[in-house]
């Protein structure tokens, strides 16, 4: 995700519901897409193509009959580049889209709190402070990337009773100081 255009491919909310849709459940259509999310097949017809314009999404031509046309997600790493990396610019799409991404979050942690009778068990959760020098913390980022690398299983792959698990990690000093 290290283009201007890509950043602005996954600003879009519905884009990034897409995507973990085609995650989850595999390929789909606009069409079933659009049922799914409640949207019309012109829309997730666009934004298909927008996902597929900056690499994010496949068309699977050996699905497709007639007109209907299939995709799937594209595994990659989505990591926002590092901000010195950035230009001004990219600076700004990337705080936009993180600021997207952290109410999206939110949302969907609002969401399954309200069903934690269901699902209680499966949470995990932590918080945590403590001393680092930037060579530290980025190293317990590579760390952690590996640590869920380990872990990971698409959804081929995965065992029968295995769920999508929506993991955030997030470590930033304290803005109030030290």
């Amino acid at each position: 995700m290290h283009t201007p255009a890509a950043m602005k491919a996954l600003a879009s909310p519905l884009r990034r519901e897409i995507l973990r849709h085609l995650a989850h459940h595999g390929p789909a259509t606009s069409t079933t897409l659009a049922r799914a999310m409640g949207q019309n097949t012109g829309t997730t017809s666009y934004h298909l193509r927008m996902l597929s314009d900056t690499g994010f999404v496949t068309e699977l031509r050996e699905r497709a009959k007639g007109r209907e046309r299939w995709w799937d997600v594209v595994k990659a790493d989505r990591r926002t580049p590092p901000r010195e990396e950035l230009t001004d610019a990219g600076q700004d799409l990337a705080e936009q889209l993180g600021d997207s991404k952290l109410a999206e979050d939110l949302r969907l942690l609002s969401a399954f709190t309200h069903k934690r009778d269901e699902d209680g068990d499966w949470q995990q959760s932590s918080r945590a402070a403590t001393f680092m020098t930037k060579a530290q913390l980025k190293e317990f980022h590579e760390e952690y990337l590996k640590l869920v690398h380990r872990f990971s299983a698409d959804r081929d792959n995965a065992p029968a009773d295995a769920r999508m698990i929506l993991l955030r990690w997030i470590g930033f000093p304290d803005p109030r100081g030290s």
